[in-house]
């Protein structure tokens, strides 16, 4: 599911929700893209030390370990049905009870 997240200064990110089809493609670019520094080091890392076979692992678990750190820094849903997605994809969600 494709979701909208917003930040306390009022920018606008549009995320994926589940599998990333993108990081099965394209591997450690998509952190590239996104701006996501920590990860990109850690996927290139762990795509040498395995030879590449975290590629398979990455795009199972990158979007929830994206939109994990986006709340970190602030960003939430921007919507129940997005803040619903992500809480069935097991990612805690601030606030979710009181938009039930």
């Amino acid at each position: 599911m494709i979701t909208e997240m917003t930040n306390p200064f009022g920018a606008v990110r549009t995320v994926k929700v589940g599998f990333s089809w993108t990081m099965l493609f394209f591997g450690f670019l998509v952190p590239l893209v996104r701006g996501d520094w920590k990860w990109l080091i850690i996927s290139l890392v762990l795509d040498t030390v395995t030879c590449g076979l975290s590629w398979l692992v990455f795009p199972f678990v990158y979007n929830k370990i994206y939109i994990k750190g986006l709340i970190e820094r602030g960003w939430l849903p921007m919507n129940k049905a997005g803040a619903y997605a992500m809480s069935q994809q097991g990612i805690f969600v601030p606030g979710i009870a009181e938009w039930r």
